[in-house]
């Protein structure tokens, strides 16, 4: 039973990360419909960037989020400018293979950079945990976690509480009708994707102190990612949110109690199972507006 909570805490912190990198994913399909397959991509250039600004200027991966954030948000901008913005309406195909052509970009831009080798970012505090009633709480986890309330309640204010935000949940229920009010969609779309990917950067520094990762870590992130989206309902961000638990806490589960060899493949059960029992997700929505 110890072994059961202990794995059970393990991974609600471990699905605060998870969390923090689907938030983005499922944002920019719920504003512009296309399935970005090159958030995983996204979250690996900001660990090596963080693991860069970590051992040569001894800025602490939590403080680098700081810097990255802004960064990948420009970057985001600049994607959507260039690749997505001259797509026609409708062009999902298009949109995911120019996406994974990103993807692959970032990776090959990686390879050559920093080589193939397992880098990971060892702050001193990596390894340690403190002790609850008798349950190790890692420290970096949760912090980990800590931060991804704090950015995932910040997307929320922003969401809810402001104009831009308004103007963003106006352009997903109804696009034509937004814009008839003067929002420009165009705007909102790229503006959109800029804090998807600014949710990779600070996701970034997050997974490079949690996980050993290198150039072509994204293909199996964006997998897990792809899950708990499609899981949580694409488009929802409550619901990423509540796959992003679940799917951490199932994980963590199999690996403490059958095997961590299959940890891995609760993702694609998970996947193949929603899929085919409820291709909608378990908060998705019919109709557009799930944000």
């Amino acid at each position: 039973m110890h072994t059961l909570v202990q794995a059970v805490i393990l991974g609600v912190l471990t699905g605060g990360v998870y969390a923090l990198m689907a938030s983005g994913q499922t944002l920019i399909f719920g504003i512009m419909r296309v399935i970005n397959l090159a958030q995983g991509a996204m979250v690996v250039l900001s660990a090596y960037l963080s693991c860069t600004l970590f051992t040569t200027a001894g800025i602490d991966p939590f403080l680098t989020i700081l810097l990255l954030a802004p960064l990948m948000f420009l970057l985001g901008v600049v994607v959507h400018r260039v690749f997505l913005r001259p797509l026609k309406a409708g062009d999902g195909e298009l949109s995911l293979m120019v996406m994974f052509a990103v993807a692959l970009a970032v990776e090959g831009v990686l390879a050559a950079t920093y080589k193939t080798t397992y880098r990971s970012i060892n702050a001193t505090y990596r390894d340690e945990s403190l002790e609850l009633a008798g349950y190790h709480l890692s420290v970096t986890r949760l912090a980990a976690f800590g931060l991804s309330l704090a950015v995932l309640g910040g997307l929320w204010v922003l969401l809810h509480r402001t104009r831009f935000g308004a103007s963003i949940r106006a352009t997903v229920q109804n696009p034509t009708a937004a814009r008839l009010l003067g929002v420009d969609p165009d705007r909102v779309s790229a503006l959109g994707f800029g804090l998807g990917a600014a949710t990779a950067g600070a996701a970034g520094a997050v997974f490079g102190l949690v996980y050993p990762f290198n150039s072509a870590s994204h293909y199996d992130l964006i997998a897990r990612l792809l899950a708990i989206v499609v899981l949580g309902g694409l488009g929802s961000l409550g619901g990423a949110v509540a796959a992003s638990i679940l799917m951490g806490v199932a994980e963590s589960v199999v690996a403490a109690t059958w095997s961590p060899a299959w940890a891995s493949a609760t993702f694609f059960v998970a996947l193949l199972l929603v899929l085919l029992v409820r291709p909608r997700g378990l908060f998705g929505a019919q109709l557009r507006g799930a944000l």
